[in-house]
């Protein structure tokens, strides 16, 4: 059987020790045909991972792009450029893979191996997700999502990636572990939109909305699982989840992407669901309910929107790609 090629891309930001134990994971994978780019914005290494990732470049074991920015839509961007692979395979620099994991992804491609749609353009990884599994206590399990995680409009509160045991079509990917066939990119022009900042939270859902344009469909493999650890700090963002940056920008990307993609019906829903969940705190965000910390994330909440509406109406006449357009 020819395989096709492989390109594992991991955008990694002050990420040490991780990122190596990421990166041995993957190149101990026994598939016989991929190659691993590491987009670095990391400004300094501590000496090991310096000396490791440099050995690794001398070996021809992956190639080491280093950059002087930081944005992940941005260095997920950068790799595609420089990647060769049929299959372009996007993990986070913190994860555990199980032995297997590229031929599950790459099955899900390649005719006659699994029971996916002929016009698969992406596949959707089980993310082992050790936050969501605490809350659930572990013991939950998903046979077929809820028709309302098709609904753009609130999908985002009902698609679990996490506890979901049967392969499906669904309508995104976790941006920790996801695959799209190359076309996706270069027949179709799609590109990670640079203008989510930040942890840059819903850049991949915003990208997999926009496959539906495609006539391709996105199909969840719970086989092609990992561990996601969700270190706090790094990945390509520099902030704490509690700073004022990150939760300006938290709310910013999500009414970004409902503004780019939604009908303004769907867009009424969704902006609803995230104030009931992200700034009331009801379930399934289970925030407190201090009335200090709702006035708190409505303050934010608000500002957010009126960020991502100057955002969307820039739009108009700048696509805001500034770190594509960096790229000679």
């Amino acid at each position: 059987m020819n395989l096709p090629l492989i390109s594992v891309i991991i955008p990694t930001y002050n990420r040490e020790q991780v990122l190596r134990e990421t990166l041995a994971e993957v190149l101990q994978q026994t598939y016989p045909n991929f190659e691993v780019l590491v987009v670095d914005q990391t400004p300094t290494h501590e000496p090991e991972t310096q000396t490791y990732l440099e050995q690794l470049t001398q070996a021809e074991k992956i190639k080491w792009y280093r950059l002087d920015w930081a944005s992940l839509p941005g260095a997920r961007n950068y790799a595609v450029r420089r990647s060769q692979g049929d299959i372009l395979l996007f993990i986070d620099d913190d994860v555990q893979l199980p032995e297997g994991f590229l031929m599950a992804h790459a099955r899900n491609y390649i005719p006659g191996e699994t029971a996916a749609p002929e016009k698969i353009g992406a596949v959707a990884g089980r993310v082992f997700d050790r936050m969501k599994l605490s809350d659930s206590g572990g013991e939950l399990t998903i046979e077929n999502l809820p028709a309302e995680a098709q609904d753009p409009g609130i999908a985002w509160y009902h698609l679990d990636l996490v506890h979901t045991i049967k392969p499906q079509q669904v309508i995104s990917a976790r941006g920790c572990n996801m695959s799209f066939r190359r076309e996706i990119f270069e027949q179709f022009g799609l590109t990670f939109d640079e203008r989510f900042k930040g942890s840059a939270v819903r850049e991949e859902s915003d990208f997999c909305l926009r496959i539906r344009q495609t006539g391709y469909v996105i199909w969840y493999d719970p086989e092609a699982h990992l561990i996601h650890l969700g270190e706090e700090a790094g990945g390509c963002h520099d902030m704490s989840t509690r700073s004022v940056q990150y939760q300006i920008t938290f709310y910013h990307n999500h009414f970004f992407m409902g503004l780019k993609n939604l009908t303004p019906g769907q867009c009424f829903r969704f902006f609803a669901k995230l104030f009931d969940c992200h700034v009331l705190g009801h379930p399934p965000c289970n925030k407190s309910g201090s009335p200090l910390k709702i006035i708190s994330r409505f303050f934010f909440y608000k500002l957010g929107l009126i960020k991502a509406l100057g955002t969307w109406i820039t739009s108009l006449w700048d696509q805001g790609q500034i770190y594509t357009q960096q790229d000679p």
